[in-house]
């Protein structure tokens, strides 16, 4: 069964913070000044991602919204 979008997202969005060098979502969404449950709701798929959030989590990681879906997450 594939995943679905919500669970894709999440966890694409795990990948970059692991590939940041970050093993803890905590010291992530600490350094990056995202409330801790909040980006642990969004890696584990529980809330919804609104644009404004996602617009951070790519300007942290320096990608454009292109290169976030141009992944084999989402690809493959």
């Amino acid at each position: 069964m594939e995943k679905k979008l919500v669970e894709k997202i999440s966890e694409r969005i795990r990948q970059l913070r692991i590939e940041k060098g970050y093993s803890s979502y905590e010291s992530f969404s600490f350094d990056h000044d995202i409330p801790r449950m909040q980006y642990w709701r969004l890696e584990k798929g529980k809330t919804n991602l609104t644009i404004k959030t996602l617009e951070k989590i790519l300007e942290i990681h320096d990608i454009t919204i292109q290169e976030f879906f141009n992944d084999d997450i989402f690809t493959g």
